[in-house]
């Protein structure tokens, strides 16, 4: 870990002193990356789940918490974490770099995956009609403060390595489809982290490159500041740092002060609170960190989740322990996708090469044979902040799928959280 980020710099350098600010990283350190990226997020859901929204505002007791065994990590091809990450994937491997939040819209509104909360609605306002950004814009959704961006924004910083504008703008694609301002902003910061980890493993860094990319004057940037804060005035007690966070985020959502939520427990802002609790506080440490994400409740799978994606990122999969990775199964699918182990890695590297070129960047090979992914050094182009509460701008004419895209909508809304995907009738 610490050579290849030791490398990473030297050519940083040297490419500074030639006139042309760039990150490189060579092909197999950033394949060795993001396989690390998608086991973290594998072991951090497997770990939490048995523990999920059943402590909301108070700590998971330590007597409930779960024993790591190698086996738990196949729990991740039944987990939301992951699979909806599938769908967006595969539009972008089919339909380009660049493609339309309409036609990513399509895709999402033809899963037929189970999907709770803001994912749901989103889906259900697509199988609607309408489409992408009203579809999670608060005029048709009603909660689109909820969590769910945040937890598969992932995949848009691992295909993003030292680009995360680039993650900035996938998040305006995919986030919108079911999310809104903080929202979005959450999945863009998260996406952030990603992108900057694969050239740090300092986790600070991480945490303060990330927050330039998202709105400072938005409620999500101000928790990020807090909880960072929180973490520096008291590294040693987490705990302290979580009464913090319950006290001035969760316990302010039920007024809802600050906008729509299913309910506290899903609010962005919190979770996003406990990722960071987590990613900070554990040091480095795979089981410290998991543990103390955990433990603070709510959405307590996917917040380990979040923070050991990131974690293991910086690692590189290389430097994972066996008992984390061993048992993993590399033919089993995620659920209703065709998306095995195998294809994830082939098309997750297949996708980041087009988005690092898309980015200005370019894939080469030095006079040795090595490969490298090459990407300028931008400064951070954050959305403009959109508050809830704010006047907000009127749908256009076009807030509707045409009656040809519609076409291509295949399934009705579902009935509830979790119901099964039911084929339209045609006329």
């Amino acid at each position: 870990m610490a050579k290849n980020h030791w490398i990473g710099m030297v050519v940083l350098a040297a490419a500074c002193t030639a006139g042309g600010a760039e990150r490189r990283i060579f092909l197999d350190d950033y394949r060795d990356k993001m396989a690390g990226a998608w086991v973290g997020q594998s072991v951090g859901v497997a770990y939490g789940w048995p523990t999920e929204f059943r402590f909301c505002g108070t700590l998971v007791l330590p007597r409930k918490m779960p024993k790591w065994k190698p086996e738990m990590i196949n729990e991740t091809f039944a987990q939301d974490d992951l699979y909806v990450e599938m769908t967006f994937l595969d539009t972008l491997d089919r339909r380009g770099i660049d493609v339309s939040p309409r036609l990513a819209g399509i895709d999402f509104a033809n899963s037929t995956y189970r999907l709770w909360c803001a994912n749901m609605k989103g889906r259900n306002n697509l199988r609607h009609g309408i489409a992408p950004p009203w579809s999670g814009h608060p005029k048709f959704h009603s909660s689109p403060y909820d969590i769910d961006y945040q937890i598969e924004a992932d995949f848009s910083g691992i295909i993003s390595p030292g680009c995360p504008n680039r993650a900035v703008a996938l998040g305006n694609v995919f986030g919108s489809m079911m999310n809104f301002g903080d929202g979005v902003y959450a999945g863009q910061f998260v996406g952030a982290m990603y992108s900057e980890a694969f050239f740090s493993s300092n986790r600070l860094a991480i945490v303060d490159a990330a927050l330039g990319y998202i709105p400072r004057e938005s409620r999500y940037a101000e928790m990020v500041r807090d909880v960072r804060g929180w973490y520096l005035a008291n590294s040693n007690d987490w705990q302290a740092t979580w009464k913090s966070v319950v006290g001035k985020y969760y316990l302010d959502v039920p007024t809802n002060t600050y906008g729509k939520v299913t309910r506290a427990a899903l609010d962005v802002r919190v979770n996003g609170a406990f990722v960071l609790i987590g990613y900070l506080h554990g040091e480095g440490d795979i089981a410290k960190t998991m543990y103390i994400s955990t433990r603070c409740g709510c959405d307590s799978d996917c917040n380990p989740s979040t923070a050991c994606g990131v974690l293991f990122t910086s690692m590189g999969l290389k430097a994972v322990p066996d008992e984390y990775k061993s048992a993993l199964s590399t033919t089993n699918k995620w659920e209703n996708t065709d998306y095995d182990w195998t294809k994830l890695l082939e098309t997750t590297e297949r996708v980041a090469k087009a988005n690092v070129v898309a980015a200005g960047g370019r894939i080469e090979k030095d006079a040795s044979g090595a490969e490298w992914m090459a990407v300028p050094i931008e400064k951070p182009r954050p959305n403009a902040f959109e508050h809830i509460h704010k006047k907000m701008k009127q749908p256009p004419f076009d807030v509707r799928y045409t009656d040809a895209e519609m076409e291509q909508i295949l399934y009705n809304p579902v009935r509830g959280p979790g119901s099964p995907s039911e084929p339209r009738r045609r006329r």
